[in-house]
């Protein structure tokens, strides 16, 4: 099944996404960078990490944050976006989905982790190059739900050095991968980023 286009109710708007629902009880929610630097969900890495989850079969639910794209309202500095995450969740939660996995790139790492002890519908939560050296990261602590961090070793957004002390605060037991020669944008490098996503989610496949 290919991915449909639907609207979502958040809070005060409708939020563009784009779904496929060909999986089973398994779905991923996925975030997108930054609105105000041009981030959207057809970005490069946000359909890499769809298509991984959609190889191993999950349902895939990838949203333009409020102000982005077809999604209605504005940039609201991470808290409507948190908003806008729980809708996506309940979408997928109101479907019958019981396993549902939460993966956000840049910008969408951080929401994700901003409201992540209030999304209750989300199991796991894997963050591609969150944003340590741009955004703050002080209030993530103590999560089990986050399970991997991968990262670029050319990464000046978001350093695999700044990354590899602040886990043992997020949570000692996350897989943390780091992909050489690749810088915040993962150009040339989306199909080792595809790798290790499947390596994850089917770690005996």
């Amino acid at each position: 099944m290919s991915e449909e286009r639907v609207l979502i109710e958040s809070v005060g708007v409708k939020i563009e996404a784009l779904v496929d629902r060909s999986g089973g009880h398994e779905a991923v929610v996925v975030t997108h960078p930054h609105p105000l630097y041009g981030g959207d969900m057809h970005n490069n890495v946000v359909e890499s990490i769809v298509q991984a989850y959609r190889r191993k079969r999950y349902s895939t639910l990838r949203l333009n944050f409020r102000g982005v794209g077809g999604s209605e309202g504005h940039y609201d500095q991470g808290i409507g976006e948190q908003e806008d995450v729980a809708a996506a969740l309940r979408y997928f939660s109101d479907m019958g989905k019981n396993s549902i996995d939460l993966a956000g790139y840049s910008f969408g790492a951080w929401v994700n982790a901003l409201g992540l002890n209030g999304f209750t519908q989300a199991g796991r939560m894997i963050m591609v190059s969150p944003p340590v050296n741009f955004i703050d990261f002080s209030f993530f602590s103590k999560s089990p739900k986050l399970k991997l961090v991968v990262a670029g070793s050319k990464d000046d957004i978001a350093p695999a050095s700044m990354i590899e002390e602040m886990l043992p605060g997020w949570n000692p037991d996350a897989i943390f991968e780091v992909i050489q020669g690749a810088d915040h944008f993962y150009w040339g490098k989306t199909s080792e980023l595809d790798a290790i996503i499947q390596g994850f989610l089917d770690p005996d496949g």
